[in-house]
């Protein structure tokens, strides 16, 4: 990875796959949970992503088995996916505790 940020639906799929091996549909499933509802990934974008992911050695395939005559594969993290997605949540958080830290030194709360 680079020093640039990572784009969200990286993110996203990354951090589906934090805590387990995870198939295509429960990683668009756990997506959707993750971004609130936010992000829905569609199956050609979803797809086209984890194979840029597999290409980028950030995930590999944990399992291939069939399921109703058609294949399903797992795919899990691997130690640099692990290393990139503790990285990126390292820098989100630390903009987060700047952004916060800002907004106390103003000694006003932020209205909508």
């Amino acid at each position: 990875m680079t020093d640039r940020a990572m784009q969200e639906p990286t993110l996203l799929l990354l951090t589906a796959l934090a805590d387990e091996p995870r198939h295509g549909y429960a990683i668009a499933r756990e997506v959707e949970a993750i971004s609130g509802g936010r992000v829905k990934m569609r199956t050609g974008t979803l797809y086209g992503a984890l194979e840029r992911l597999l290409q980028q050695g950030l995930i590999e395939v944990h399992k291939e088995e069939v399921v109703d005559s058609r294949l399903r594969r797992t795919y899990t993290l691997t130690s640099p996916g692990r290393a990139a997605l503790a990285v990126e949540a390292e820098r989100i958080a630390a903009t987060a505790r700047e952004a916060t830290r800002r907004l106390g030194v103003s000694g006003k709360a932020a209205t909508t």
